[in-house]
């Protein structure tokens, strides 16, 4: 006897609906067909024990499940739950004939219990997508899977209340989520603030230009100067996700399994910060097994990487591409697959190994030379998309110990809101473009034109301050948003000598 119903695979962001079938007849032996991975073969183990534990028992029948299409890849231990109620439909051990009307997913445990699986979102998108009835799943997934509104969601937490359910037997509620609600109750509920710091205005307004434009931001200071601590705050000032933003970014951290347990949607920024030993695997995603990596893990967020010099030149390097197209796309002989990689890139690092060089107190003690070797470890090329270099002094002890109101992020989130709202307006006909920082150049010919005397200022700085050519771009779009934050709709000299000093890495002699 054949019985069938269906899962879901998983390629890049988006799913496959999988058939599984099971056919119980004459002979001996259990096979699996259908192209399965370890993990999926490793399921006879876990579906016999299951089934002995709910009361079954496993066929000693010749036994074939097949995962159609066959030529399609099956990875994990997802397909669990399905396998074993075909398994037991095929077997004439209990009566049903909806198992066909569902998509089923859940991992077994050994008693029969069921863990969450990885994926989830991407899947109920594709029942909906594909009218199935309902999705039957494991308890800690089911908010995630709930947020497709349409599709009809039921937590199992066991092979035997599975069964129960599809006799008719037992009564599931099946789960709905808002998403408008979630996604307005919990937006913007940051841990951290601007306000808890003190001092460093600058290095906030340089903070605040970059996410008003959409812009990549190196800090260079000393060691404990505050660099991190400022980077962390920088979510809390972009401009608060959109509902499609938000199912965007659930999508791809449910494919790569860190979405926590009963929990729906996210409704903040997201914030990576690998550490420097990474591989370039693991930051820009692939593997054996291809998943996303870091820098879409930060998609509509923000990447930092600490300490930038330390991390491998590899690592760095495969990071150009998709800084410039917003997407990584990871080739196999039989597959490629696309993920979104639109994130904002804030670094930081020392300015020499000592991390004193420059110091208004502390001398440096690095040799000749050392210096230079040290900031030559970031290429020109990764250099060229970062529109902002900003130098971090340390904090004063008067600074730090001013009864001073600082600007809170919500304060300043505002102003930066306001400037992305001009940005959208000025590049609404613009399908890709919907930042300053996004500009290709003739559109900064055409929309950063700047007066006889700006034009007299940039030539100045460039020949005084040695800027090298790939910095006139980037001052100039700069100097957009920077405009845009004061609401002028002419780029004007001050706009362009704030910029200005934000090339510090460009200047002749900066490192001695």
């Amino acid at each position: 006897m054949v019985a069938k119903t269906y899962g879901g695979a998983v390629h890049g962001v988006d799913a496959r609906t999988i058939m599984v079938e099971v056919n119980v007849g004459q002979g001996i032996r259990f096979y699996m067909s259908g192209l399965p991975d370890s993990a999926v073969k490793e399921s006879q183990h876990r579906v016999e024990s299951a089934i002995k534990s709910g009361d079954f028992f496993m066929p000693r029948n010749k036994t074939v499940v097949n995962l159609a299409p066959a030529d399609i890849r099956k990875e994990g231990s997802a397909y669990d739950l399905g396998i074993a109620l075909c398994i037991l439909k095929a077997s004439s051990q209990i009566a049903t004939d909806k198992l066909e009307d569902f998509i089923i997913m859940g991992e077994l445990t050994l008693d029969g219990t069921l863990r969450p699986i990885k994926g989830v979102l991407p899947i109920a998108i594709q029942a909906k997508r594909e009218n199935f009835k309902g999705f039957i799943l494991p308890a800690d997934n089911a908010k995630e899977a709930a947020i497709v509104d349409g599709l009809q969601v039921y937590p199992v937490s066991s092979l035997r209340q599975a069964v129960s359910f599809l006799e008719g037997n037992t009564t599931i509620d099946s789960i709905h989520v808002d998403a408008h609600e979630v996604f307005a109750t919990k937006l913007n509920h940051y841990d951290t603030d601007f306000k808890d710091v003190q001092g460093q205005e600058n290095i906030k307004r340089a903070l605040e230009i970059a996410a008003a434009g959409g812009h990549n931001v190196i800090m260079i200071g000393p060691p404990g100067a505050g660099k991190t601590m400022l980077a962390k705050r920088l979510p809390t000032i972009l401009p608060p996700l959109t509902l499609n933003e938000a199912l965007e970014t659930t999508k791809i951290h449910s494919v790569a399994g860190r979405i926590q347990r009963n929990a729906s949607l996210m409704t903040t920024r997201p914030f990576r910060a690998p550490h420097h030993t990474i591989s370039d695997v693991a930051l820009v995603g692939g593997g054996g097994n291809p998943q996303p990596g870091e820098i879409s893990l930060a998609n509509n967020g923000v990447l930092f990487l600490d300490e930038l010099p330390e991390f491998k030149r590899t690592v760095l390097e495969v990071m150009r591409q998709p800084m410039e197209e917003r997407r990584v796309t990871i080739s196999r002989a039989k597959v490629s697959l696309e993920y979104p990689a639109n994130f904002m890139l804030i670094a930081s690092m020392n300015p020499c190994p000592c991390g004193y060089y420059n110091h208004p107190e502390k001398e440096c003690v690095c040799g000749p030379g050392v210096v230079q070797r040290y900031l030559s470890r970031i290429s020109g090329p990764l250099l060229d998309r970062i529109d902002l270099h900003v130098e971090v002094v340390p904090v004063s002890f008067d600074e730090m110990t001013a009864n001073r109101r600082s600007e809170n992020s919500q304060e300043i989130r505002e102003r930066v809101v306001h400037a992305r709202q001009i940005q959208a307006d000025r590049f609404k006909h613009q399908e890709s473009v919907y930042c300053n920082a996004m500009m290709a150049s003739n559109q900064v010919k055409e929309i950063c034109g700047v007066n006889e005397a700006g034009k007299s200022l940039l030539k100045t700085a460039m020949e005084r301050l040695g800027l090298s050519a790939r910095a006139y771009d980037r001052i100039l779009k700069v100097s957009r948003t920077i405009a845009d934050l004061a609401g002028s709709a002419d780029i004007k000299t001050e706009h362009l000598a704030e910029a200005i000093q934000y090339r510090s890495l460009d200047r002749d002699g900066w490192a001695g």
